[in-house]
């Protein structure tokens, strides 16, 4: 469905609620075409929804597949703007290993190559293989993707319902994620990702003085091994007797059995005490980085041109819609509030099923017993 165009002065770079016409303004990717591993794309709006018409969204349409899927725009930079990236994501099943993320970046020169290889500047969206799970939010700089230093909050848990997806990225150089309206995470893009090269760096020249001690505890020297200390843990049998008939050339020479040996005390150690020349441990004194540059401009991107969905997901179904690039925060709403009202039918109808599947477990008990 086509989006109510915005009022003047706010900036719609990108609007899609996967409506008539969809598959004129995206692209299906061939880059996984000729291996065969190349998924398809469905238009569905899964097994629970409120309106079936106005919440179809783009499904992944099989398991163990790579999928690509990417749409244009105009290009434009985000320079002094503050930049909101928006989706809508339900998994159908639990993907097992894969993700539902988008890529956000500069214009293609042709969609259908769109795959891994391809630049981006923005990928954000949730990631999961096995225990591993995170929404994943990466920055490109300088022709590198730099992933943020710890893991944000993977949400994607309540398989069949929707969640939305949002980045504001703002010009003081920090971000912020809110994933179903909840505020996840706020920082900056300077302390929080390694874009920028450490203000401080250990000098190369600084060595470790020879006389450093660096071992808190030690061997106390006054502590001395007691006198009969016992270490030997088997002992010859004093008791033992060669038998009577014993023959020394057929069964060999006879020796008496070991046994344990009752007045055995362990091994003895020396008992460790804290060492009074510890020092503490060295490193290396800090020098300013010769190679830092600061930069007060990490969040400009001089050209977005394309979103798209670059996949591989081990369980497919995975529908995405209400997908939305613009700088104008009440435009975002407007799709969080129909979140909000779908995610309310959804998890009725899961509630539902779930107590339906309760009773039917208990009749196939009644019937068993």
């Amino acid at each position: 469905m086509s989006s109510p165009l915005p009022q003047e002065g706010i900036d719609v770079y990108f609007s899609e609620t996967f409506g008539d016409g969809w598959e004129s303004r995206w692209t299906p990717s061939e880059w996984k075409k000729s291996d065969g591993t190349q998924g398809t794309w469905q238009l569905s709006a899964g097994k629970w929804f409120a309106n079936e018409a106005e919440d179809k969204g783009v499904q992944t349409a099989e398991d163990s597949r790579f999928f690509g899927l990417s749409a244009g725009f105009d290009s434009f930079s985000n320079e002094g703007k503050e930049l909101i990236i928006q989706y809508q994501a339900k998994y159908e099943k639990d993907i097992e290993c894969g993700g539902g993320y988008v890529k956000v970046g500069p214009k293609l020169s042709d969609p259908k190559t769109f795959g891994d290889p391809t630049p981006y500047n923005i990928m954000f969206g949730p990631d999961k293989c096995g225990y591993m799970k995170r929404t994943h939010l990466i920055f490109s700089y300088k022709g590198k993707n730099v992933l943020k230093k710890s893991d944000l909050a993977y949400k994607q848990e309540g398989e069949g319902t929707s969640h939305v997806y949002r980045l504001i990225l703002k010009p003081d150089n920090t971000a912020k994620v809110e994933i179903d309206g909840e505020k996840i995470y706020e920082g900056s893009l300077k302390e929080d990702w390694e874009l920028l090269a450490p203000k401080e760096i250990k000098d190369p020249d600084d060595k470790k003085p020879s006389d450093w001690v660096d071992d808190s505890m030690m061997d106390d020297p006054e502590d001395k091994k007691p006198d009969g200390w016992v270490e030997e843990k088997k002992i010859v049998d004093a008791k033992a007797t060669k038998p009577d008939d014993w023959d020394d050339e057929e069964d060999g020479e006879w020796e008496a059995p070991v046994i344990d040996n009752p007045e055995y005390k362990g091994e003895w150690t020396v008992k460790r005490i804290s060492n009074p020349a510890y020092k503490g441990f060295w490193e290396a004194k800090k020098i300013a980085n010769p190679e830092y540059v600061d930069d007060d401009n990490l969040y400009k991107y001089d050209d977005f041109g394309f979103i798209g969905f670059d996949l591989w997901q081990v369980k497919g179904n995975t529908i995405f819609d209400n997908v939305i690039i613009t700088d104008d925060v009440k435009e975002a709403d407007a799709f969080v509030e129909k979140w909000k009202a779908l995610s309310e039918v959804e998890k009725e109808a899961k509630s539902a099923a779930a107590s339906k599947d309760d009773d039917d477990d208990d009749d196939t008990r009644r019937s068993k017993g």
